[in-house]
């Protein structure tokens, strides 16, 4: 028995920079964090005494009965035969945040999975590995409009500027603050479930299409970026970060007219209204997670403004993926 723990991500700055599309003739960089809430993987070998070969436990069940290709779960299938995987297994998934909700859920199982299924083979890979061969799976196996900072994210942990392009395409930095500093960013942010959102890859490809068109946007949303990280590294006042998310939300919501509605648009009006400086709505758009930078003075006004939203604490992680059980040779009889 395996059980991997992989989180989930907050970005701040610069997605929609990290697509294919984009960095391979420019560049493109997020600043990011992964947080305290996280995706679980359980796998074992299944024995030999049921009436199916497979299990796959996620949002629904899937019973295999002879082959990898009958599994209907993308991400499950494509790993499984990657990794040359074809005897009787059982994977399970749970998490402490639904998915769908713009917090790189599906890269982070995907990751997980990955992390997971090389413990029950007996292999110890790097997270470089596991980014690379996630973002090879979601894009190329599955073929999914996802850009590269969750799986990246996923896969490393902590608070990183990660930049893409070039020769080394990925290039991950860790951001070192002093921890009165970090503490003070995290005591700014606040995060409201608004409801789940269209799946992220539908909404990602609209914008994919609109890269050519979207030069000037995008690359000042490349630049946010060192903004964001000499704000950060100054001694100024943390409301130039909660402006400066403010700007970037502006700049996402032209990338495409699928990026937020008219219900997200009056919550996000609402919070500034109660006090809010900036935000954004979280991964593609849609729907799901509404980040918030609020003073700490205020947030007791924008929490009452939010009353009948869901309120998520959470704090950075610095871990990424990890193997949190690790018992092999269970369950498999030969």
């Amino acid at each position: 028995m395996i059980i991997s723990r992989t989180p989930f991500r907050v970005s701040f700055f610069g997605g929609g920079t990290d697509y294919p599309g984009w960095f391979n003739g420019n560049k493109g960089a997020v600043l990011a964090t992964t947080i305290d809430k996280y995706c679980y993987i359980t796998c074992r070998y299944l024995p030999p005494f049921f009436e199916h070969k497979s299990r796959i436990i996620y949002s629904r069940m899937e019973h295999v009965q002879v082959s990898v290709d009958e599994i209907q779960h993308p991400a499950v299938r494509e790993v499984l035969k990657f990794l040359n995987i074809h005897e009787g297994i059982e994977i399970h998934h749970d998490g402490d945040l639904p998915a769908r909700t713009g917090l790189g859920s599906s890269s982070s199982f995907t990751v997980g999975l990955l992390n997971a299924l090389y413990a029950l083979k007996g292999i110890m890979v790097t997270k470089e590995r596991l980014a690379q061969e996630a973002i090879l799976i979601e894009q190329e196996k599955c073929q999914e409009n996802v850009g590269c900072q969750d799986q990246t994210l996923a896969a490393y942990g902590g608070f990183n500027c990660i930049e893409f392009g070039g020769s080394e395409h990925l290039q991950v930095r860790k951001v070192t603050l002093p921890r009165e500093r970090l503490n003070a960013l995290q005591d700014h942010l606040m995060m409201f479930f608004t409801g789940f959102s269209r799946t992220a890859s539908e909404i990602a490809a609209h914008q994919v299409q609109n890269i050519p068109n979207k030069t000037k946007e995008l690359t000042e949303m490349y630049q946010m970026v060192t903004k964001a990280v000499d704000i950060l590294n100054s001694n100024d006042d943390l409301d130039r970060f909660g402006k400066l998310l403010h700007e970037s939300w502006k700049l996402k919501r032209s990338l495409s007219n699928k990026v937020s509605t008219s219900h997200i648009d009056e919550l996000y009006n609402a919070a500034l209204q109660a006090g809010a400086q900036g935000g954004k709505l979280l991964g593609a758009g849609g729907g799901g997670f509404l980040l918030l930078f609020v003073h700490p003075d205020k947030q007791k006004k924008v929490r009452e403004q939010f009353k009948n939203l869901l309120s998520i604490p959470f704090r950075f992680e610095n871990l990424g993926t990890q193997i949190i059980f690790y018992q092999p040779g269970t369950g498999k009889v030969v």
